[in-house]
């Protein structure tokens, strides 16, 4: 048995479609039988590698370490999983786009620090902003979609096992459709 080179990345979002991966309880057990988890913020490993099977991508593409990482991602990767609204539509990652990116940065480290607020200028600190939020498929091919805030674990599930056996998930009924 050949086992699926597995990745989970972790971009603009709030780490809510990552949580409900773990909801997915003793199918992880399942699921660790049948893949190499290749990268993930559940391991420590600091480089996308150079092949991956299936990727989830959580999250919008808010600055520039984003960008990178997920064009890294799309070249290294067979298939590319649009993995919650932010991913799917910028959702609320995406609500600062009306404002300029010098407003969000005075909002978060000046206004909205208790002492002694600054914005942080060391290079590596905090990556540039985009002018924009963006969902993943603007930016790249993407293979699946995966709606909700966060998708359910038993929706996570509907994607993955038929990936596993080689065959295109199919989403139906209201609990795989319906999101929000």
């Amino acid at each position: 048995m050949v086992r699926v080179k597995f990745a989970t990345v972790w971009l603009g979002g709030c780490s809510g479609c990552h949580m409900s991966f773990l909801d997915l309880d003793e199918w992880l057990i399942d699921l660790a039988e049948q893949v190499d988890v290749v990268y993930s913020p559940f391991a420590d490993i600091k480089q996308y590698p150079e092949w991956v099977d299936v990727v989830l991508v959580e999250g919008a593409i808010a600055n520039e370490e984003h960008l990178e990482i997920l064009h890294t991602v799309r070249e290294r990767s067979q298939i590319l999983i649009s993995f919650g609204d932010c991913a799917v539509t910028g959702n609320v990652t995406a609500l600062r786009n009306p404002l300029s990116t010098e407003s969000v940065l005075q909002s978060c480290y000046i206004e909205a620090a208790d002492l002694h607020g600054s914005i942080p200028n060391a290079p590596g600190i905090v990556p540039p902003l985009l002018d924009r939020v963006q969902p993943v498929h603007t930016l790249v091919p993407v293979d699946i979609y995966l709606p909700g805030c966060p998708p359910s674990a038993d929706r996570i599930r509907a994607v993955l096992e038929p990936l596993l056996k080689g065959e295109k998930p199919h989403l139906e009924g209201r609990d795989l459709l319906k999101f929000g």
